[in-house]
C-alpha cells in the first residue's frame, strides 16, 4: 500500500460537508502519507477561524490565502490534501493541483444538506436558504470539479471507511493511464 501512489500528492476536492477531511485522514494512514486539511493550516497561520477571515478578508481574501497554501503545500510529497470546498474556483489553483492525483468526493445536495444542517462554522451558509444555497454553489462549481482525475459518488450508506477503500482499489487504474 507504502507505495501505491509513488510519493505523488492526492487532493480531495468537493463540497462542504462531503467528507473530505474524515476520508483524508483515513487515506493518509492507509498510505503511509501525512495528512493536511488547506482550511485548517489557514486557520492556524492566521490566528482566526474562516468565519472571522470571510468577514475581514471577503471571500476573495480568503481564496487569496487558500491558493498561498496550495501553492506552499504541492513542493511536498506524500500528502493527502483535503481542500475546501472552492479552491477548484481560482485558475491558477489548478495549475498546483495537477502536481498530484485529484480526486473529487461527489455527493447529492441531499446528502449535503443533512450532513450540513446543524454546521454553522461555514461561511458560505450563514444567512440564506441551506437547500438553495448548496444547490447555487454546486451548479457553479460542478462543472470545474469534473475536472478531477477521478470522481467518487457517495452514496448515504457508505462508511468514510469504504469510500476510502474504493479510492484505494481505483488509484492503480488511474496511474496506470497517465503514464
Amino acid at each position: 500500500m507504502n507505495n501505491l501512489l509513488k510519493g505523488v500528492n492526492l487532493y480531495l476536492i468537493g463540497m462542504m460537508g462531503v467528507g473530505k477531511t474524515t476520508v483524508g485522514g483515513l487515506l493518509a494512514k492507509q498510505l503511509g502519507y501525512k495528512f493536511i486539511d488547506t482550511d485548517e493550516v489557514i486557520v492556524q497561520a492566521a490566528g482566526k477561524s474562516i468565519n472571522e477571515l470571510f468577514s475581514e478578508e471577503g471571500e476573495q481574501g480568503f481564496r487569496r490565502l487558500e491558493s498561498d497554501v496550495l501553492a506552499q503545500v504541492c513542493a511536498y510529497t506524500k500528502l493527502i490534501i483535503a481542500t475546501g470546498g472552492g479552491i477548484v474556483l481560482r485558475q491558477e489553483n489548478w495549475s498546483y493541483l495537477h502536481h498530484g492525483l485529484i480526486v473529487w468526493l461527489d455527493a447529492s445536495v441531499e446528502i449535503l444538506i443533512k450532513r450540513l444542517a446543524e454546521d454553522h462554522t461555514r461561511p458560505l451558509l450563514q444567512d440564506s436558504d441551506l437547500k438553495d444555497k448548496v444547490r447555487s454553489l454546486l451548479e457553479q462549481r460542478q462543472h470545474l470539479y469534473f475536472q478531477a482525475d477521478l470522481r467518487i459518488t457517495i452514496t448515504e450508506s457508505e462508511t468514510p471507511e469504504q469510500i476510502a477503500n474504493r479510492i484505494l482499489e481505483i488509484i492503480p487504474s488511474i496511474l496506470k493511464s497517465e503514464e
